[in-house]
This record gives structure tokens, sequence and C-alpha cells, in this order.
């Protein structure tokens, strides 16, 4: 791994025009302290408070050096201990690794070693709203103490190389997967009529515990009867009632990878004739989009598709009356890159190349008949074709049945 993390790095800095220096932080502490994705790509590190720089300071010159907090003989009683400098180094790869504390005074070093050349300082400009991004604070302040100092946002580098996933980034994937199949399947099993949606979010929880696994891609959905039509529905404490369906879109995450699926399933274990119009319909043009999915599409290219199959069906399953679209029940877009964040980085009109993965996620939402569809499966996209990550969770109206009939 660490072969790998160097040579990210070392792409990373590829096409940087010296001097550049970059810097990433991991995070600052929090109750629940979630680690810059960006940061832990180059690094494998999950820790608050480090910094990664990286610096080309002459061409054919790269280096990387790593700030971490020091140990604590005495707080490692308390709240276990802080990395030392060998075990970053055993992780990340980085040789160089110095203390946090001298951090601002060795950046301030590099960039006045290099006076009277311009020199470009990149950070990890993005935040959250509400969230507190040193990156920006550092940028101002080196602005006004360094005049030949230009800021650059490393956003477009690094989400350039994060689309494109590498061997260890897909068997991580397939271990989330892996993990969200087996809680699914517990759910499905657990099921019952007029059961309460936190119930079923309950099940789903217990059975990644039961296999140590406490990393969840995001908020899971569980939405029952007409709730299954509000898209990003997160309230999950309604009673489901006998005959409606349920809608789950939720996945598990290892090593951050993540997993994104969304399956449909009735909570008497039985479809009815029109829910199983419905969900085949869903089904069969997201058959088609994992089929078809390949090299040099675009994600508008197969949502196009998924309109244009619309139009068609919709119209036999007496949807389109009264001046109705396909838009007034197909409502989102079925693809989005995925990865270290469910919705991860990456320029929604690139073309499809191999080692992207991307989710395949149509649906059909009809809130008068309280019903709510949607099907999402995972895909790898190879020279060749799509592979689905996810084809082993159960899916087909058949297999749905069966299962829930134990």
């Amino acid at each position: 791994m660490k072969e790998v993390l160097n040579k990210r790095r070392q792409e990373f800095l590829a096409d940087k025009k010296a001097p550049y220096i970059a810097v990433l932080f991991s995070g600052i502490p929090t109750e629940h302290f979630d680690v810059n994705r960006n940061f832990y790509y180059y690094t494998n590190l999950k820790r608050e408070n480090m910094v990664l720089v990286m610096a080309k300071l002459q061409e054919g010159m790269a280096m990387s050096r790593l700030f971490i907090e020091p140990y604590d003989e005495w707080l490692a009683k308390w709240v276990g201990g802080r990395m030392k400098k060998e075990e970053a180094t055993q992780i990340s790869g980085i040789r160089q690794v110095g203390y946090i504390e001298d951090f601002k005074q060795t950046l301030n070093s590099m960039i006045g070693s290099l006076r009277g050349k311009e020199i470009t300082v990149g950070f990890d400009l993005w935040t959250s709203e509400g969230k507190v991004n040193p990156a920006l604070k550092l940028a101002n302040e080196l602005k006004e103490t360094f005049p030949q100092v230009k800021i650059e946002d490393v956003y477009a580098t690094v989400s350039r190389q994060r689309m494109i996933k590498s061997e260890d980034e897909i068997e991580n994937m397939k271990v989330a997967q892996e993990h969200t199949r087996m809680a699914i399947e517990a759910m499905m099993r657990h099921a019952r009529p007029n059961m309460n949606e936190s119930e079923l979010e309950g099940a789903f929880d217990f059975e990644l515990k039961k296999h140590q696994v406490k990393e969840y891609a995001f908020q899971s959905i569980v939405a029952g009867g007409k709730r299954s039509t509000i898209l990003h529905y997160s309230d999950n404490n309604q009673v489901v009632n006998d005959g409606e369906l349920v809608l789950i879109d939720l996945g598990s995450s290892y090593n951050h990878y993540c997993a994104d699926i969304s399956r449909t399933f009735p909570i008497n274990g039985k479809f009815t004739k029109r829910q199983k119009e419905v969900y085949n319909a869903v089904l069969e043009i997201q058959n088609q989009i994992i089929n078809t999915a390949k090299v040099g599409m675009t994600l508008k290219d197969l949502n196009d598709q998924v309109i244009k199959f619309y139009e068609k069906k919709c119209d036999e399953l007496g949807l389109l009356k009264d001046g109705k679209i396909v838009q007034d029940y197909y409502y989102h877009s079925v693809s989005h890159q995925l990865g270290l964040d469910c919705h991860d980085v990456g320029d929604r009109g690139a073309k499809l190349e191999p080692g992207m993965v991307i989710t395949v996620e149509p649906g059909l939402y009809i809130e008068e008949e309280n019903i709510g569809v949607r099907i999402e499966d995972d895909i790898l996209i190879t020279e060749d074709k799509a592979i689905n990550l996810s084809a082993n969770i159960l899916k087909t109206v058949e297999d749905i049945e069966n299962w829930m009939k134990h």
C-alpha cells in the first residue's frame, strides 16, 4: 500500500511547475471526527491535526513531509496514544515526519528560500457550510506575508486522480458491498407488516455490528408507503402498513470506501400485481443501463437513455395522463461517482473511463398510488464492459419473495 500512496503523491506533482507546494489538512478535532478524504487518499492516515506537504521546489525533485501531534504518555492513559512518527511512516510511506508545532515555520522557510521566485501553494479550499477549514485561514495568511505566493485550489487535480480507482480501492469497495448485502438480507428477513421503519433500520445496523462494521457511507433511508416517493426521506420513524412497499437507500463503508445500494421490497414479503409492474419496469431499465454503460459515455448519456425508456414505459403503465410527463415520476439522475465519498468527487460531464465506479439508480415515484421504487447498484467501468459490484444483492421480484418466505 505504501507504494500505491507514493505513486499517488508523485502523480499529483507530475504536472505541477516548480516551485510548487501543496498543503492538505486531515481535519481539526471534533466530537465525531471524520478525516478529510483528500488527505486520507494520499496518506491512509485517519487522525486529526495532521498536515501533509507535497512539494516540487525544483524540477525533477518531488518530496513529501508529514506533520503530526507529538506522542503524549499521560494523554495515552486517558484516551489512547497519539500516533508515533515511525507508525505514521509505516502506514503512509512518508519518511520525513515532523511535529505539527513546527509546520508553519517549516512552510515559511520553504517559501522564504525561494525569494524572488513566484511560487504556487495549493490547498483543498472546499468546505461544507458551517465547517471550519484551516486551509482557508492559512491561504489568507500566506498571501499577506508572501506577495509572490499564488494560491491554487487542488480540487481539479485530486478529483481527477480519485475518479480512477486502483485495485486496492476496488477491493475495499467489494468488502463494503458484501457487508451491505448481509445487512440487507437480515433486514428483509426481519421485516413484518406494521413494523416501524426504525426497527427495520435497526435490523440493518445490528447485522453490521455483528460483523464489527461501524462505518456507514451515509445516513440510511428507510421509507415505507407514500414516504418512499420522497427522495431524501430521513425520519425513518413511521409504521409500514401491510401491503406497502419499503424503499431502502443505504450502505456501509470499508476503509472509508463506500457502498451505495437501493432496494425496494414489500413489507409482507409479497408484491401486488401493480407493485410488480412498476418494480419490473424500473428493474428493466436498470439492467439495460448496466449492460450498456461503457467507456466514452457520460452520465448524461445514461440518464437520457432512462428518460427515453420511461417515455414509452410510463405510458404503458397508465401514468402519462392529464398532462403528466416522465419527470413527474422520475426526478433525479441515474448515476453519480462513488468512492471515498458516497457522492464522490469528479466532473459529472466527464466521459466514462476504465477504473471509474458509478451508481445506477433509476426509480419511479407514484405518490397517488403510494408506490416508490428505486433500485441501485454500483458498477465498475472496464475497457470492454461494466461490472456490477453489487450483483450478489437480492434484486428480482422472485428472489426477494423467496428470501422473505423464510
